[in-house]
Formats: structure tokens, C-alpha cells, sequence
């Protein structure tokens, strides 16, 4: 046992007196060293419920011969960080994340890990400090929230809240009905309800075969997230025992059955962020071109809130991720047949599965022949850019408006606020990518206030930051080069015309060469005040978007 470092011999004695000190017994310090790496917290609703899940795991893993040892990760609520500063720090969260874990598992010497996640970036964090220890590790995600209701109207997060500020500023609803609505749109405890990112990300964790089956989908308050937290912590002792790693189960196949999963569910954009990001830590070559080369190929047969009024407890009881892989198996020919920590292949799980087709769609049948997902290029993103089509309304899937450029999410949302922004503008946040923000803000609350005032169909937004998996319209992000690394994005005026073609993933600025020209040559970028501490070592060493934003 990798842990035999730290309790074997007479010079580890120290080591022992430690470890006795904890309470371990003769029996247990025998036992492999499994590591519990919990992101509890009663800050962030998704993790609020762990301490329940924490014992079930542990309960798990001293029933299969293992001894338990519980430690603290990070996690950051995106809903409580947007649309301020904090909001800088959530993706830089997820290295962070990637950073502790490793830090305690190698300096405690843990034989394996369950890793207990929920939310956005603390899910992809858990993956990518797996795939560096390349210990046997197991995760387990905490599960979605139930969807609310209010006065007989059903309610997810992104519409009882963001959405909602919208109609209250075009007087659609009342300030009482508002405050109505805040209050019933989050019941319990878990994920938002939607597929935005943790949601996503808990899915693609299951395609990947790193979680159990059922876990995605599994409801945080129910008895089947509880259960499968106690088979998590059972199963990893044994993949300490057969010396199972992340490695072997996150190969080049996994990842690209996760990208197909991801585009035939209309997943979150960050999503592309996180795999790449992912298949870095894993040594594996993947880019935008692998999104781009699937996204041709894969229909979407699943839409969920905030693109429909199905949650992810339709998904559940549609046969979840199982079911998807019912769907697809033998009809998708990019699906591979990996095997999941179990020694579960895709064909045996999708055999056993059972679907319903009506939210399942068959593919037959697709509620798109697009996919949920694609790459943009053109002369404003020359290294790409990201789109939520499964978000997009058909009627704007070509769109040409008016430039309307600003610095900062803050002076967007004020000018969408006062009715400055008008049907037919794109709305430029620049100088919010990884580097210039830095930490590339999430841009939820500007696209969901445009939806909540009735011009989700009227305007584009464009970025070089991010946008939540709760967003929905026309909203372009991830623009690779930013603007603060001179990309075109910083070359845009008040009054341009830009054109946007998603049936040609196209975005471009329609503005001539040699004003372009011109314009590099003045071009000075706007500097935003240098962060200290943390963000600051995360500016100095991220890469970009279309990179996966990774601090190396």
C-alpha cells in the first residue's frame, strides 16, 4: 500500500504516534488510507447536505475493509459570486481545488479517494487532481435540487430569480410576486435544478465512468444519492485492491463519449473549458477541433431547463444517463465502448437500461439536428468561440446588429437596466477573459435580465468571458484571443455592424481590413486594476479559453 510509507517500519514510529493520536486502533492502521476529500459547506446549497453523504461514504468504506479520513476542500456558490467581484475567483477556484487535493492526499500518503463534489467548478477541480495523483479515486456528486413551485407555477433557480428581475423591471410582475418567487425557486438543498455546469459536469462524470451509475441525476435529498454514496466509498477499496486509476478509465474514448454526451444534451459551455482542462491532466490531446468535428455529427434529443420546463428530475426518471446511452448505443457510431470504475462497458449499461423516449428523445426523432453545443470562428475569434445552441432560439440563428462595447459586466448591466440596450444590438463585454478579468466572470446575469425584459430573441451578447449553464439566448462566449491579449474583441466601436451564422459558426465583425489595420495600431488595452495574492499568481500562468484556462 502506498501508505505503508508513512506507518511501516521502526523509523515510522513518529508517523504511528500521530496516527494513534487520531484515534486509529492496531486494526485500522493496517487498513489502506482512504482519503474523503469533502467540499462541505453550508455557504454553497449544492454542499449544504454532504455531512449526511460524508457518513454514508465512510460507513461504505469501513464496511469494505478501508479506514476513512475526512478533509476540507474549497467550494465556491456561482449563484452568491456573480455579478461582482467575487465572481473572478470562481473559475480560478477549480486549480485551486485541483491543488489542495493533491497536496493532502501526497502528503498523507492516502492508498485512494472518494471525492465528494457538487457544483460547478469543484466537480472538473476533483477530476483534474485525480488524474495527477493517478490514485484510485471514485467520485461521488451530490445531486440536483427539487424544482420549486409558487402559487401553482413550476420554479428553477435561473427563472424564479435572474429571469424574474426582468419581468419585474418591464412591470410584468410585482416586487411582492418577486420576493414570492426568490423564496420558492431553490427548495432544498442540491444543484440547480437545470443542466447548467454542475449538472453537466456530474453527467459528463458519469459518461466518463467516474462516477456510479445514477449518480448524475440522483436527487440530493434522496435516499438513492444516499445509497449510492455508501457503494461509492465500498467500491473504492476495491479499486485500491485491483489498483484501478483514473488514467485507465479517462482515456482519449471517454472524454470524446463525454463531448458527445455533452452535445447531444445541450450541456453547459463550461463544459468545454473543464474537458479540455481535464485532458491536460490526463496527457491526452484534445482541443476545439474534437467539439467541432463531433458537432457535425450529434443531434440533440435531450432539452432541459433553463432551455425547457423539464429539470433534472425528469431526467432521472427518464432513465438518466443510462438511458442516454440506451438511446444512442448502436446508433452512434462515435460512442465508444469504455467501461466505466465497475468494469461496466456502455454496451452492458445501455442493454440494461430502461428509457422513456418522451424526454429522451429518440435519435430518429432529435428535438435538433443540431447539437446542444458548437465552435464559432471568424475574423473576432480566430482561435474560437462557444455557443450554447440548445439556448438559442431558431428564428436568430443568423443575426446581424449594432455594436454596443463595454469594459466590464457592471456597466453592461447598468446600460441593459436603463433601456440603453435596444432590440438589434450586440451587447461586447470585453477585458473578462482569463487573463484580462482576471478569472473570466460568468455573464448569468446580463443575459438573463435581456431574456426577463423580452429581448432574449432581439439582441446577441458576446464575450470573452463565460456564461452560466443557466443562460439562454444569443450569447457568444469564450472568445479566444481576449481582448487584453490584443484580439479583436478589444478592436470593437460603438456603431460596428457584427454578423453572427450559427448554421455556418460564424461570427465575424464587419468592418474592413484596413480599418482593422488601423485600429491595431492605436490599440492600447484596457488595464484593469492588478489583483494581489491568488488571483494574481492565477493571471500570471492561465492560458486561454481555448486552452481550457488552466493555470500551469
Amino acid at each position: 500500500m502506498r501508505s505503508n510509507i508513512i506507518k511501516e517500519g521502526i523509523e515510522h514510529a513518529p508517523h504511528r504516534a500521530l496516527l494513534y493520536a487520531g484515534g486509529l486502533s492496531d486494526k485500522n492502521i493496517k487498513k489502506p488510507f482512504i482519503g474523503i476529500a469533502s467540499s462541505f459547506t453550508d455557504l454553497v446549497p449544492g454542499h449544504a447536505g454532504m455531512r449526511d453523504l460524508e457518513r454514508q461514504i465512510e460507513k461504505g468504506i469501513h464496511s469494505n475493509g478501508g479506514q476513512a479520513f475526512i478533509f476540507g476542500v474549497p467550494a465556491v456558490c456561482d449563484g452568491i459570486a456573480m455579478g461582482h467581484c467575487g465572481m473572478r475567483y470562481s473559475l480560478p477556484s477549480r486549480d485551486l481545488i485541483a491543488d489542495c487535493v493533491e497536496t493532502v492526499a501526497s502528503a498523507h500518503q492516502l492508498d485512494g479517494l472518494v471525492l465528494l463534489t457538487n457544483c460547478d467548478k469543484i466537480t472538473p477541480g476533483m477530476l483534474i487532481a485525480a488524474l495527477r495523483l493517478n490514485i484510485p479515486c471514485i467520485i461521488v456528486t451530490a445531486g440536483p435540487s427539487l424544482e420549486g413551485s409558487c402559487k401553482g407555477e413550476t420554479l428553477t433557480f435561473i427563472r424564479g430569480s435572474y429571469e424574474a428581475i426582468g419581468k419585474y423591471r418591464i412591470g410584468e410582475i410585482t416586487e411582492s410576486k418577486l420576493c414570492e418567487m426568490e423564496h420558492y425557486a431553490c427548495p432544498t438543498i442540491g444543484s440547480c435544478q437545470g443542466l447548467y455546469t454542475a449538472n453537466t459536469l456530474a453527467c459528463l462524470t458519469e459518461v466518463m465512468g467516474m462516477s456510479l451509475p445514477g449518480c448524475a441525476t440522483a436527487a440530493a435529498v434522496s435516499s438513492k444519492k444516499k445509497r449510492i454514496a455508501f457503494d461509492s466509498g465500498y467500491v473504492v477499496c476495491d479499486l485500491v485492491r485491483e489498483n484501478i486509476l483514473p488514467k485507465d478509465i479517462i482515456t482519449k474514448d471517454s472524454l470524446r463519449n463525454a463531448i458527445v454526451a455533452d452535445l447531444t444534451l445541450g450541456g453547459s459551455t463550461n463544459s468545454i473549458l473543464h474537458l479540455l482542462a481535464i485532458a491536460q491532466s490526463a496527457d491526452i490531446e484534445l482541443s476545439l477541433d474534437d467539439f467541432e468535428e463531433l458537432s457535425s455529427k450529434i443531434p440533440q434529443i435531450i432539452k432541459l431547463d433553463p432551455s425547457s420546463t423539464l429539470t433534472m428530475t425528469d431526467l432521472d426518471n427518464a432513465g438518466g444517463i443510462s438511458g442516454v446511452f440506451k438511446t444512442l448505443w448502436g446508433n452512434t457510431p462515435e460512442l465508444k465502448n469504455t467501461k466505466n470504475l465497475i468494469g461496466q462497458t456502455v454496451e452492458e449499461i445501455a442493454n440494461s437500461a430502461w428509457v422513456n423516449n418522451e424526454v429522451i428523445r429518440p435519435l430518429n426523432d432529435p428535438i435538433t439536428s443540431n447539437p446542444g453545443l458548437a465552435i464559432l470562428h471568424g475574423n473576432i475569434a480566430p482561435d474560437g468561440a462557444v455557443v450554447k445552441i440548445s439556448g438559442v432560439d431558431k428564428d436568430v440563428f443568423e443575426f446581424k446588429g449594432t455594436a454596443k462595447v463595454f469594459n466590464h459586466e457592471e456597466d453592461a448591466m447598468k446600460a441593459i437596466t436603463d433601456d440603453v440596450v435596444v432590440a438589434g444590438d450586440v451587447v461586447v463585454i470585453r477585458y473578462e477573459g482569463p487573463k484580462g478579468g482576471p478569472g473570466m466572470r460568468e455573464m448569468l446575469a446580463p443575459t438573463a435580465l435581456l431574456v426577463g425584459k423580452g429581448l432574449g430573441k432581439k439582441c446577441a451578447l458576446i464575450t470573452d468571458g463565460r456564461f452560466s449553464g443557466g443562460t439562454r439566448g444569443l450569447c457568444i462566449g469564450h472568445i479566444a484571443p481576449e481582448a487584453c491579449m490584443g484580439g479583436i474583441i478589444g478592436l470593437i466601436e460603438d456603431g460596428d455592424e457584427i454578423k453572427i451564422d450559427i448554421n455556418k459558426r460564424t461570427i465575424d465583425l464587419l468592418v474592413s481590413d484596413e480599418v482593422l489595420e488601423a485600429r491595431k495600431a492605436n490599440f492600447k488595452p484596457y488595464v484593469n486594476e492588478v489583483p494581489k495574492g491568488y488571483l494574481a499568481k492565477y493571471q500570471r500562468n492561465v492560458s486561454q479559453a481555448n486552452k481550457g484556462a488552466i493555470a500551469q
